[in-house]
Formats: structure tokens, C-alpha cells, sequence
């Protein structure tokens, strides 16, 4: 599944409109894809490099990383030659997929259920979910997700990480626009860095 027009702006993400429901494709899209994204985790006869190339490919239908990688270098995104931005966003999808198996691991097997959602507009909705934990908490997760084209994809999550609901495009785009207004621009310096990044999370699951 493919999105054009991805419109989305930092501030916006974090401020939602008065509530409104979603309309229930757009969540049950949610819940079955969330759910089989969980699932490709929890099979016991798979290997861990089976289990994240499962994960990644339900994670590539799921959402739309090619449109998040160009939102969280804003500006900088037509400013890379084309084999820099080919480099950068090999780099990111790396990162974005064990961003998010890592903060997913710890839920395998557990059901995604889906509390409510609000609409930004008639295209664009945030889905609020919980996922049950083993000491019987609740994880929250907020998706949004477009419509575009009768198509549907997320297009950022908010995951609650030590106790703060972070937009994880949102935390990137400030980080990374930080660097490359650092470096002049340097694809190679942001490169380089998110892949410290994803080293430090693949060790992480070891």
C-alpha cells in the first residue's frame, strides 16, 4: 500500500481536535493490522531473523516509512542528492523497524484493543489502543492513520515510553532537523548516526 500527499505537520500531531469518532474501517484497519503485526513476534517455530523479517513486512504494509523518513528531515528531504536520500532512507527504515519491534517485543502474543479514536479531518484519524502487559497494566498506543485514495496507512505511533506518550516522527524530525541544521546538511553525518542508533537497539534485543 502506497500513500501520496503525506500531510503532516509537528505541531499539529500533538494537538487534537474536539472528539469525534473515527469511522470503524478506519479502526478495525487498526486492530487486524496492529494485531498481525504483534503476532509476527510471537511464533515460537520461527528464528529471530525470521521473526523481525516477518515483522518488517507486515510493518512495510502497515505503515508508510518512506513518507515518515522524508517528514522527519523536513526541508532537507529535497535537498539530498538522490543517492543520498536512497542511503538515508535504507538507513531509517533499519532504525524505524527495530524502533519499533523493540518497544513491541515486550507485548508479543497480547491482543491490540482498541479503545476510541478522534478525527482530525475526514481523512486523517488517531486511533487509541491498549495492549495488556504481563503485570496486568496496560500499554498505550495512539495511531494515526490517512486515508487516501481508498487506501489506509499509519503514518506515526505514539508509544508510551517510560511513562511518556512520545509520537516517535515527531521525537525524530526534532532530533534529526538538529543535526542536519548542525552539519550543514550532512546526509553522511545523519547516516552515520542513525545507524549508531539502530547498533544500539539491535544490541539491546541480544
Amino acid at each position: 500500500m502506497k500513500l501520496r500527499n503525506l500531510i503532516m505537520a509537528a505541531s499539529a500531531a500533538l494537538v487534537l481536535p474536539a472528539a469525534a469518532l473515527a469511522d470503524t474501517q478506519t479502526e478495525n484497519f487498526v486492530k487486524q493490522n496492529a494485531n498481525e503485526v504483534l503476532n509476527s513476534l510471537n511464533n515460537p517455530d520461527l528464528s529471530s531473523e525470521e521473526r523481525t523479517s516477518l515483522f518488517s513486512g507486515y510493518m512495510e504494509q502497515f505503515a508508510n516509512i518512506d513518507a515518515v523518513s522524508k517528514f522527519v528531515i523536513g526541508k532537507y528531504a529535497s535537498r539530498f542528492n538522490p543517492d543520498e536520500l536512497k542511503r538515508y532512507q535504507q538507513a531509517f527504515r533499519t532504525y524505524a523497524l527495530a524502533v519499533y519491534q523493540n518497544q513491541l517485543d515486550a507485548y508479543r502474543g497480547n491482543e491490540v484493543v482498541v479503545e476510541g479514536s478522534t478525527d482530525r479531518s475526514p481523512s486523517d484519524s488517531i486511533v487509541d489502543t491498549t495492549i495488556a502487559r504481563a503485570d496486568g497494566k496496560n500499554m498505550d498506543v495512539r495511531w494515526r492513520v490517512l486515508h487516501r485514495n481508498g487506501e489506509y496507512q499509519v503514518v506515526d505511533v505514539a508509544l508510551d515510553i517510560d511513562g511518556n506518550l512520545i509520537w516517535l516522527a515527531i521525537e525524530q524530525r526534532a532530533q534529526f532537523l538538529a543535526l542536519l541544521d548542525r552539519t550543514n546538511g550532512s546526509a553522511d553525518a545523519l547516516i552515520d548516526k542513525i545507524n549508531d542508533m539502530t547498533a544500539k537497539l539491535e544490541n539491546e534485543r541480544r
